[in-house]
């Protein structure tokens, strides 16, 4: 893969990001918000909550295009190599293939539906398997496939959703849903901690896409066209599906309507898309995790998206989803650190960036702070009968970012009154 090096334009790597956009999730977001605040509420927190992560993924991309390395690469110097390598890539390489079970789960258990309304009976673990392993293929050709692959299902996922909408609202006014105010059960700030979070690992991983960047400006106008516009469709998407048809699954609307065939379509795409994403960077992530060479780098994503596709199979991945839960709450604060290293301490000056021996502890007491401020609630939210905390996905980040200045500084501080002392 390292051959595609500054050969990704800002157009196709927008469509990678539209299409890891554009899934289930995001439009169940959608209807999760309109349940509790109004239909223009909901878009505004949308728009407020993506465009957050646009501006982590632009930060954390900007380093991938000036370093022209992954981010797990990139965390070697504020984490040091083996701090990148024995703990934060790991924690990436689980987040990233758990949730490709997952994706190829919900993708075999929809295709095992829709054949059941022809009569056709097909176990879920084999329809899993199945999908697991194009979707795994695909990620094998790495970005080059990506980008065909999302040039491709893009238009098609944003043609069905607006058809959907289209169709699903036939038998209500538009001005019906522009007024609708909802139950007031959720505010803005859970509704921006339910839309950060949703993608707060794409932003993390930004800079395994952005590697193959020319320049940081096409980074802005990748992550800003790719995440925005389609990430405020699918809310706006969800919200309306659920306001006129009862549900934001776009496989079930369709089904309702009679059109199966357009439903399963945009579900696969939407997972295929997705995992095509987690296959990729769950792959890099194991490459560092046990040091596999630059050759190997297809073997190492087809093990991982291997991983993943089994424990689909095997169904055991219902028992990871509160593990992987907790370690997505985790992850966002590695973003944190690397920001406040590269941008802030390093002026986003590529030349002053160097690889660290061993452990930076720096760099992960930093991290691990917001890390576990921000896990709280989720492991709470597990244990109903305890007091339970708001979650908001940008503490961790937030928290982190602050730890490693003021580390930085009084450690900085302190290594140069020693140097004059012994002078």
């Amino acid at each position: 893969m390292n051959e595609e090096k500054n050969n990704q334009s800002w157009q196709s790597l927008a469509f990678v990001w539209a299409g890891a956009m554009i899934c289930v999730p995001s439009l169940m977001i959608g209807g999760t918000l309109v349940s509790g605040m109004s239909f223009l509420q909901a878009l505004l927190v949308g728009l407020v909550g993506y465009g957050i992560i646009v501006v982590l993924m632009i930060l954390q991309g900007m380093q991938g295009a000036d370093l022209h390395k992954p981010t797990v690469s990139m965390a070697s110097q504020v984490f040091g190599k083996v701090g990148s390598q024995k703990i934060i890539s790991i924690i990436l390489m689980i987040a990233c293939l758990g949730w490709f079970g997952i994706q190829a789960n919900v993708c075999g258990q929809a295709f095992t539906t829709f054949l059941a309304t022809y009569g056709i009976q097909l176990p879920i673990q084999i329809s899993s398997l199945i999908w697991g392993v194009i979707m795994l293929v695909s990620a094998l050709y790495g970005i080059k496939f990506l980008n065909i692959l999302n040039y491709v299902a893009v238009p098609v996922l944003v043609v069905t959703c607006i058809y959907g909408v289209i169709v699903s609202i036939s038998n209500s006014s538009v001005g019906e849903i522009l007024s609708y105010q909802g139950t007031g059960d959720v505010s803005m700030a859970s509704g921006l901690a339910i839309t950060i979070g949703s993608f707060a690992l794409g932003a993390v991983i930004a800079g395994d896409y952005s590697q193959y960047c020319a320049s940081r400006g096409d980074v802005i106008k990748a992550a800003t066209l790719g995440i925005l516009p389609s990430g405020v469709l699918m809310i706006g998407v969800g919200a309306i599906l659920t306001l006129t048809a009862g549900t934001a699954d776009i496989a079930e609307v369709f089904m309702g309507l009679g059109s199966p065939v357009l439903g399963v379509i945009a579900l696969i795409l939407a997972t295929w898309t997705t995992n095509a994403v987690n296959a990729f960077s769950g792959g890099l992530a194991m490459i560092n995790v046990f040091n596999i060479s630059k050759e190997k780098e297809k073997m190492a994503v087809a093990v991982a998206g291997g991983i993943g596709t089994v424990l689909a199979v095997v169904g055991i991945l219902n028992y990871f989803v509160p593990i992987m839960s907790v370690l997505s709450a985790m992850v966002p604060a590695v973003a944190g650190v690397m920001i406040a290293s590269y941008w802030v301490v390093q002026k986003g000056d590529p030349e002053k960036w160097q690889p660290v021996d061993g452990v930076n502890w720096l760099g992960i007491l930093s991290w691990l702070i917001g890390a576990v401020v921000a896990s709280t609630p989720v492991i709470l939210s597990f244990f109903p009968s305890l007091p339970q905390l708001p979650n908001q996905p940008l503490i961790g980040i937030v928290l982190s970012f602050i730890c490693y200045l003021i580390g930085n500084k009084v450690f900085v501080k302190q290594s140069a009154q020693i140097r004059e002392v012994e002078e």
